[in-house]
């Protein structure tokens, strides 16, 4: 069965524009089109673009997608690649996660020490004008 792309962005919560993008950068191949220049995809466009929606949804970027598709569309090669591709994912969420971390010290702080009274002496303005308060990755952030 063959699908438009509006059939296939319904089917799978990604974007026409954005079909289209991934065709232009080779994630997903360019489909048959019909004799009025029509796009149509198949259920491997479904389940492709539905891999790559998901890989998107857990941040992994354009090349590392790329790299993924190509070890699932050779399927007997060893996963090492793939493993090393998601635990560089992990690393950098790691990262983010110990950034937000800092983030959130430092917004408690600023709002512990607030007494609630006039801006002029607002511990949270005066923190956020003060860079000497800046810690750690939350300065590098």
């Amino acid at each position: 069965m063959d699908f438009s792309i509006g059939e296939l962005a319904r089917r799978t919560q990604v974007k026409v524009p954005t079909i289209r993008y991934y065709e232009q950068i080779g994630l997903l191949a360019p489909p048959p089109r019909t004799e009025g220049q029509q796009r149509r995809y198949d259920k491997k466009s479904i389940a492709r673009l539905a891999f790559i929606r998901h890989a998107r949804e857990l941040g992994f970027n354009i090349e590392a997608i790329r790299a993924l598709l190509s070890l699932q569309d050779n399927p007997d090669q060893s996963c090492n690649v793939a493993d090393r591709i998601a635990s560089a994912r992990l690393a950098e969420v790691e990262d983010r996660i110990a950034s937000l971390s800092a983030l959130r010290t430092e917004l408690q702080r600023m709002l512990e020490e607030c007494a609630c009274g006039r801006v002029a002496e607002c511990r949270v303005i005066e923190t956020l004008a003060d860079n000497s308060h800046r810690h750690g990755r939350l300065a590098e952030s």
